[in-house]
């Protein structure tokens, strides 16, 4: 059946107060190389469904979901029911809200459009070419590119006819040379590979690995560290994952005032700073309404079809809203705004590159990726991880040799009261989180007295 089919039909079989039906349909085209050889490449298509059922109770309101890979016209009935089951053994919802009635919006009769191979058509000759030079130059070269394009289809009962389209797309290469005994990454997000200029990737890696011919061993310790966009976008991706409204008035987090309630409007940053998501930022467009399949600390099911948004995260670097669904902006007194599927963080003024950013360091580090990032206290929101595939050594504004690898200890909230200087903002690809968000645009920045805690063996 078709998504608008399935939708339909189990409405007509929920025999309950209300049901909402979520149907994503996605492809995704993909190419993978290893050893400057092309070593696959496919087209791979999903479908999932969601149901959720809302069920009155003598004190509240049910709420009930169920996920499955597809639907066919024999099981409609069996969904709804199911999802009714679901909700009932949930008990009363402790995020009931009013559903939204009567909202419609995208083209709802259209079909998915599925994205293909012929996304690559520029990149793929640029790959070819680079791959012939890296093997001229004893440079090997391992990754891959990938496109989705998603369509996600929401009706109720009550009216709600959304639907919303999602285009993505990355690359992630790595380059190794001299036996594998030097390696660097690089990664670029874009929409639809039109804007992607491959041979920007080819000469940053091999920049990088010019600067590993050098190496020095260096102690743990602070330095000042300049960051690319793409670390800085997974240190603040997990602050904003770490941002739920709810549990910032219960005293569970960072965001949680030590006297009760929430740190909102207190300053975070030294700097004039935004962070934000907005669904029409250009190149980062993301969903218009809230899409939600279960609830959550940042979203709730009884939201499904609020309209989005910009949502100020900080303005100026003042905390300026947390993330909550309605029910939990109720209880906070706060007004709701839902967040959408995208994160950018601007320094006002910023207006010096990542290399002048490198020549205004004395004696610093370049730390290129970040990767096994995990919480060590909620509280103060301090993370640990390790440096992989390119640390350097930074004196007197040039780079003059890479170094060995560090665990680091840093908490992104302290991180953002020692910035030194940044760069404009721009689109780029996080790499810890890359399975997790598509859409990020930060600057690079220097930070000062980054903490290195201890030599890492890591290679």
């Amino acid at each position: 059946m078709k998504p608008q089919e399935i939708i339909d039909r189990i409405l007509k079989a929920a025999d309950y107060d209300d049901c909402i039906v979520v149907v994503s349909e996605d492809t995704s085209a993909n190419l993978r190389w290893a050893n400057n050889t092309l070593t696959t490449n496919g087209v791979l298509a999903n479908r999932s469904v969601t149901v959720i059922g809302f069920v009155a109770t003598p004190t509240g309101i049910a709420a009930g979901s169920i996920t499955k890979t597809d639907v066919s016209e024999a099981e409609v009935a069996e969904v709804a029911a199911a999802a009714k089951l679901a909700a009932i053994a949930a008990g009363d919802a402790e995020d009931a809200a009013e559903l939204l009635k009567n909202i419609v919006a995208g083209d709802w009769d259209a079909p998915h459009q599925p994205t293909g191979p012929e996304v690559f058509s520029k990149v793929a000759p640029d790959l070819g070419r680079m791959f012939n030079a890296a093997a001229a130059d004893g440079i090997e070269l391992f990754g891959y590119a990938e496109h989705v394009h998603a369509t996600t289809w929401i009706g109720s009962k009550g009216g709600i006819r959304v639907r919303q389209d999602q285009p993505s797309g990355r690359v992630e290469m790595t380059g190794k040379s001299h036996n594998r005994t030097r390696s660097t990454w690089e990664g670029r997000a874009t929409r639809d590979f039109s804007d992607l200029d491959m041979m920007e990737i080819d000469a940053a890696i091999r920049q990088r690995l010019i600067w590993q011919e050098k190496r020095i061993d260096l102690p743990a310790g602070r330095y000042d560290a300049v960051l690319p966009a793409g670390a800085v976008g997974d240190l603040v991706t997990y602050m904003v994952w770490s941002a739920a409204g709810k549990d910032a008035f219960q005293g569970q987090s960072v965001f949680s005032d030590k006297k009760g309630g929430t740190r909102v409007g207190e300053k975070f940053a030294n700097v004039e700073l935004d962070l934000y998501s907005d669904p029409t930022y250009p190149g980062l467009e993301s969903a218009a309404h809230v899409e939600a399949t279960a609830s959550s600390p940042f979203v709730s099911v009884f939201d499904n079809g609020q309209p989005i948004g910009r949502f100020d995260f900080m303005k100026n670097g003042v905390l300026a809203n947390l993330i909550n669904t309605r029910a939990s902006a109720a209880e906070m007194k706060a007004q709701y705004v839902p967040i959408s599927d995208n994160i950018i963080m601007t320094v006002n003024g910023a207006s010096t590159s990542e290399a002048e950013l490198i020549k205004s360091v004395k004696r610093g580090l370049l730390i290129t990726c970040l990767w096994y990032i995990r919480m060590v206290d909620p509280v103060t929101l301090l993370l640990t991880g390790l440096t992989r595939d390119g640390v350097y050594l930074i004196e007197n504004g040039e780079v003059v040799g890479a170094v060995n690898n560090f665990r680091w200890n840093e908490s992104p909230v302290d991180l953002l009261n020692r910035i030194g200087a940044a760069t404009p903002t721009k689109i780029t690809q996080v790499r810890e989180w890359a399975d997790y968000i598509d859409r990020t645009a930060m600057p690079a920045v220097l930070f000062k007295d980054f903490n290195m805690s201890s030599v890492s063996q890591a290679s």
